[in-house]
């Protein structure tokens, strides 16, 4: 069992307010889809607009936009220190991780020594996708936008590996070693990564922040369909299978997470239930598995200190 890898969050968070125009303009601005007229809402405060992204009078409290947005950012920004320091040696730099909340350090990290060029242009492709990510939602959010936490990404995973029982106890797992330990570190993320954004999708009221979340929700889907295609090709499905079932324990009771492979041993590129549709994890599901513990706790694993935000709770589970 995971000692470091956990489930309250609001159950009840989908009756926010309706979307407004400031908000609307704020993400088109993000995405570079504003004309001239537009340039004057940069006196607006992001938090003034976010300020009213709350529930109707006299209905339950949950969060607003902004809180799971933000949420969604703390993730990117694991993503991309990850990747961006595999194909380059080095992080987001200034500019790129300050806001509200503790900014912290991370722990780990080096440039890959990739075995083949395609390993080497998907890791480049997905590290740029992920820095777009982080840059698009830091816009778009504006004052509101949470810091960079402390992020690991050394001891973390060889906790993981060690639960999952990829690696032995005392063993060291290092994602950086080389191109197939990268893909099984990027396994841990990816899949994590779909789930988290389909799961979030209820609570984001305002239609033009959905349509931006599920624009990065398939971006992420391409890319965890990328990872578990490799991990098959090159034969990785029972580290594959464990890393699987490691997530499976911390996240609950019930057995939604799937390895790369079924258990007739055909190919399970795509992890869908009987319907063909993706599984969704809960903000609090999705920190059982960041923190590396199936308990309700608000840090530890890859986020030592926690996350920046109003979302930062995973779920009790055990």
């Amino acid at each position: 069992m995971f000692e470091g890898f956990n489930q309250t969050f609001v159950k009840n968070a989908i009756n926010r307010s309706s979307e407004n125009s400031v908000d609307r303009r704020r993400f088109l601005r993000a995405a570079g889809m504003t004309g001239a007229g537009v340039a004057g809402l940069g006196l607006v405060g992001a938090g003034t607009a976010f300020a009213t992204d709350r529930h109707s009078e006299g209905a339950e409290q949950g969060p607003s936009d902004a809180a799971v947005l933000n949420f969604a950012l703390n993730l990117e920004y694991l993503e991309a220190e990850f990747y961006l320091r595999a194909v380059t040696g080095e992080g987001l730099g200034p500019g790129q991780i300050e806001g509200t909340g503790k900014l912290g350090g991370v722990k780990g990290g080096r440039k890959v020594k990739f075995e083949t060029k395609l390993g080497k242009q998907y890791a480049e492709e997905i590290a740029g996708d992920e820095l777009a990510h982080v840059r698009f939602l830091r816009t778009a959010l504006g004052d509101a936008k949470v810091a960079r936490p402390a992020i690991d990404l050394d001891a973390a995973f060889t906790a993981a590996a060690t639960a999952a029982g990829v690696i032995k106890a005392g063993q060291t797992f290092d994602p950086f070693a080389d191109e197939n330990s990268f893909l099984l570190g990027a396994f841990i993320f990816e899949d994590v990564g779909v789930t988290a954004y389909k799961g979030a999708s209820p609570l984001v009221a305002n239609k033009t922040f959905l349509e931006a979340a599920a624009g990065i929700l398939a971006v992420e889907a391409y890319h965890a369909g990328l990872v578990r295609t490799v991990l098959l090709s090159k034969g990785l499905e029972d580290p594959a299978g464990k890393i699987s079932d490691a997530r499976d324990s911390l996240d609950g009771k019930t057995d939604l997470d799937q390895g790369i492979v079924t258990v007739t041993g055909k190919a399970n590129i795509v992890p869908t239930d009987a319907n063909g549709i993706a599984f969704s994890r809960t903000p609090g599901q999705v920190l059982n598995i960041a923190y590396l513990n199936p308990a309700k706790v608000t840090s530890g694993g890859f986020f030592p200190h926690g996350v920046n935000g109003e979302v930062n709770s995973s779920d009790a589970n055990s």
